[in-house]
């Protein structure tokens, strides 16, 4: 069947199963809407069930043999031309991704090339996935260590990167050799079907990429199938708790990269205008639904209003509107649940002491507005460390901005909340950059830079609730998806016991 089937009205999408695309055990399709004109379908996409998950895992299962034993340069040449399938398709790829996800043309694009750019990067590791060697104890004894796949991943993707997040978990399961099945965000499935259908096409073996789409059933039984070892879950914190401990029950490895509610400190000696456009795009980039978005802006007194008053300004200017229009700025949020949690948390930001709505802080329903799920850029100003809109992640257009008296305090205020994805510092004095950067206790930090922007070469992961120790992205993401061997020889040609016996001099 292909990969796709045309119908009078719309696209009809299915399941990658065992190098098949088929329909699911359930029969049922549910409908993928675009989140700046609900009129528009997308595609009809499979509601899944624990038997299409079932049947998922058995072809992984399947074929797992014969990709762990592919040599690992092979297996990085397949991933290579990925990448070039990819790159040719991008074009494509973005539209359709601004289609079903809201996120301006610009933005897509960068998702896209985030994926083009994990792929050719991994794809190099094919040649190294370096273990190590070292001396042994005993006289006549060669001691290394190497890496071996895990087995079986399940991966379980979030809708704000459709494209480059599925990519940063499945490339680095490939080249180190296990066999996957992805469960696609329900909100961004044709994304997830564009990449393995590049997969399908640069020659990845049957079964050795698998995807089932819909809600949560598929999510749940991955995360409790038997055969599944490793599960590798982005989403919100309160999810990837309940997936945590069920991993911990069945004794899976698990990788959690959740929630954040990151800061930007702006000291008195920044560049404001520079300052100003960071802040900007971080709080408001992909309509703050970013993980890494900047939702709270840590401002010293000294320059606070000049700041507030500028950054004001220009949020007031941003276009809102549909992502396919060149000239907007800030797309939709992705459906109603999320309009209905960011308005619960700008009503909440409204009514707590203190706080001033300086813009925004509306849905835009008039006119084509109507048709899709748009909000105001919103900011509050003069916001207080303690209140939930400085403390909770809202995932939407919404930042707050908090004013300092110095950089001891600035660092305090950004530290003082349950995440720690990212961090970011403007200031002229390089001795202040390096202090904050050993002191946000973040897994990322920037200096003279927004809190958003992580390259795929370098770990990518957080602290505290955000998630539970692993990184993603760089060669880091390989301690994820392989296992260490740690390899004895002994050409003594005697039994010899290390830690017990005397080693003669």
């Amino acid at each position: 069947m292909s990969q796709a089937i045309e119908t009078t009205e719309t696209k009809t999408y299915n399941n990658f199963i065992g190098g098949e695309w088929i329909a699911s055990a359930s029969g049922e399709y549910f409908e993928n809407v675009n989140p700046a004109d609900k009129t528009d379908i997308v595609g009809r996409f499979p509601k899944s069930t624990a038997e299409d998950v079932d049947n998922a895992v058995a072809a992984a299962k399947e074929s797992a043999k014969r990709w762990r034993l592919t040599p690992a340069p092979k297996r990085a040449e397949i991933l290579f031309s990925l990448g070039e399938i990819l790159r040719d398709n991008k074009e494509v790829y973005t539209r359709e991704m601004t289609r079903e996800m809201g996120k301006v043309l610009s933005e897509a694009g960068g998702d896209v090339q985030e994926a083009i750019d994990c792929t050719y990067y991994t794809a190099g590791e094919g040649r190294r996935l370096h273990g190590f060697t070292t001396k042994a104890e005993m006289p006549n004894k060669y001691a290394m260590c190497e890496r071996q796949p895990v087995g079986i991943c399940g991966l379980i993707t979030p809708f704000n990167f459709p494209m480059a997040i599925p990519s940063w978990k499945l490339i680095p399961a490939l080249v180190c050799g296990n066999t996957v099945v992805i469960k696609s965000g329900e909100d961004v499935p044709l994304s997830t079907i564009n990449l393995v259908k590049a997969c399908e096409e640069a020659g990845i073996p049957k079964g050795v990429v698998n995807v089932v789409n819909g809600f949560s059933e598929p999510g749940a039984a991955l995360v409790n199938h038997d055969d599944v070892r490793l599960i590798s879950f982005t989403g919100s914190t309160d999810t990837g708790r309940i997936i945590a401990e069920k991993c911990a029950r069945d004794n899976k490895i698990v990788s959690l990269e959740m929630g954040g509610k990151n800061a930007i400190i702006v000291m008195d000696d920044a560049d404001i205008d520079n300052a100003v456009e960071g802040s900007l795009w971080g709080a408001f980039g992909t309509s703050g639904q970013r993980c890494t978005a900047s939702s709270r802006l840590i401002v010293h007194k000294d320059v606070y209003a000049e700041f507030t008053e500028k950054l004001v300004e220009q949020a007031k200017g941003l276009k809102v509107g549909n992502g396919l229009d060149d000239s907007t700025d800030v797309g939709p949020v992705i459906n109603q649940q999320a309009v209905d949690k960011i308005m619960g948390y700008i009503e909440i930001g409204k009514n707590e002491d203190g706080a001033t709505l300086a813009c925004g802080g509306n849905r835009l329903e008039d006119g084509d507005y109507g048709k899709g799920f748009f909000i105001e850029p919103t900011i509050f100003t003069d916001a207080a460390r303690d209140m939930r809109v400085s403390q909770e992640e809202i995932f939407g257009p919404v930042t707050t901005v908090l004013p300092v008296n110095d950089l001891e305090e600035a660092i305090d205020v950004a530290n003082d909340v349950k995440y720690g994805l990212s961090s970011a510092i403007y200031t002229q004095d390089v001795n202040e950059a390096f202090h904050a950067t050993q002191e946000l206790y973040t897994g990322i930090c920037y200096v003279n830079a927004a809190t958003i922007g992580a390259e795929v070469h370098l770990p990518f992961g957080g602290t505290k609730g955000t998630g539970n120790g692993h990184r993603e992205a760089g060669t880091q993401v390989l301690d994820i998806f392989s296992e260490w061997k740690a390899i004895y020889v002994d050409y003594s040609g005697k039994l010899q016991k290390a830690q017990i016996d005397e080693v003669e001099i």
